[in-house]
């Protein structure tokens, strides 16, 4: 009788943790609260902790996630729209001027008064005039009036040989360097009966030795006929060396920072280059341009009621040509009768005499007078004894 009663009591509590582990395999949870001491806890010991139902921890409502704000960019800067009577800034040359003449869009962004006209075509030069002929170009555009102001930067691709007259000569030679300073003449002569500002940008250093030393040739023609053809030469070639004065893909940019000047390629520019080659241009461009409609192309001639102004003297274009002129202060003809030295300040009185020094009186001078040189002649001494005279 106690074996049975001890087997119902067994059944009993089976049945009761049964029926909480089947309730768990329902959808539906009967109970959320702990589950209670039976006597066969207290018999047998207590179970261990079952993990966390599965069930209820998907009935459990998640806590919502705190989404992180959406970075906001900065607003994009509004487009100045250009005026009708703009500068027209035409950029003629090769891939080097397209490099050019999009930094110099982004640096006239917000300028209403002046307008970048991209005129660069790759593989272009002077050379090979059956690819592309900038003589006729520069006709066309002139022709159309399509500019005010012209920047000119080419020379990358014409170290080949120069056909002229029916004839080919090997690059750099003296009858391909005539032949090539021939051709930049005619196409700045056209630009300067047409009264067009030029401005020519040098070649910068490129990163093999032969072909940046070929073009440094190159570019000391283009400085030689800019100089005859009245144009304002830009020389750039120091500005990106590096500090062993040799090439170098890295310098300071715009605001002094070091950063990447050229492509991998060692020629064409990166974006921080060219920004840099376009300010430089710029520089020279204020020259003519002042920030309204048109370019002035008047130049005050700082000779200008002297002797030296009825002299031959390069044509006057640009702000080289006035910065030169500085350098040499005022110029004096050599056919001028020279002044006395009594005009001049005098360690002793001299009478003046109408007519200029001789030779001799040169060569003699007084102690103590302005051209005497520390060879000056005392005369007060006695003159030397000629030992050699019989």
């Amino acid at each position: 009788m106690i074996r049975y009663v001890l087997a119902v009591l067994v059944g009993m509590l089976v049945l009761v943790d049964v029926a909480p582990a089947f309730a768990q395999n329902q959808d539906v949870v009967v109970s959320q609260e702990p589950r209670r001491r039976t006597l066969f806890d207290l018999l047998f010991g207590d179970e261990q902790a079952a993990p966390p139902p599965v069930q209820q921890q998907r009935q459990q409502p998640q806590q919502q996630r705190r989404q992180a704000p959406a970075a906001s960019l900065p607003p994009p800067k509004p487009v100045v729209e250009k005026a009708a009577d703009a500068t027209r800034l035409a950029v003629f040359g090769d891939s080097l001027a397209i490099d050019l003449s999009r930094a110099l869009e982004r640096f006239y962004a917000e300028d209403p008064n002046l307008v970048v006209i991209d005129q660069g075509v790759s593989d272009s030069g002077f050379v090979r005039t059956d690819y592309f002929d900038w003589d006729a170009a520069v006709s066309e555009q002139i022709a159309a009036d399509s500019f005010h102001l012209a920047v000119v930067m080419i020379g990358i691709n014409d170290r080949q040989e120069i056909s002229a007259d029916g004839t080919s000569y090997d690059s750099l030679t003296e009858p391909w360097n005539a032949a090539y300073q021939a051709r930049i003449a005619s196409f700045l002569g056209k630009l300067r009966a047409a009264r067009k500002p030029v401005i020519w940008v040098g070649l910068p250093p490129m990163s093999k030795s032969e072909y940046s030393a070929a073009l440094s040739q190159i570019s000391n023609i283009q400085r030689l006929a800019s100089l005859s053809g009245g144009a304002e030469f830009l020389d750039i070639y120091e500005r990106f060396l590096g500090e062993d004065g040799k090439y170098s893909s890295q310098g300071p940019d715009v605001n002094g920072q070091n950063a990447r000047m050229r492509k991998d390629d060692g020629i064409h520019f990166s974006t921080a280059g060219a920004d840099k080659l376009a300010f430089y241009v710029t520089q020279t461009i204020n020259a003519v341009y002042r920030g309204g409609s048109g370019v002035s192309i008047a130049i005050a001639d700082p000779l200008a009621g002297t002797d030296a102004a009825a002299m031959l003297r390069p044509p006057y274009q640009g702000l080289g040509q006035v910065r030169l002129l500085e350098v040499a202060g005022a110029v004096i003809p050599i056919s001028r009768v020279p002044s006395r030295a009594s005009e001049l300040m005098t360690a002793t009185g001299v009478v003046p005499q109408s007519a200029p020094f001789s030779l001799e009186q040169l060569m003699t001078a007084p102690l103590g007078r302005v051209d005497a040189f520390g060879l000056g002649v005392d005369p007060a001494a006695e003159p030397a004894i000629n030992l050699g005279a019989r």
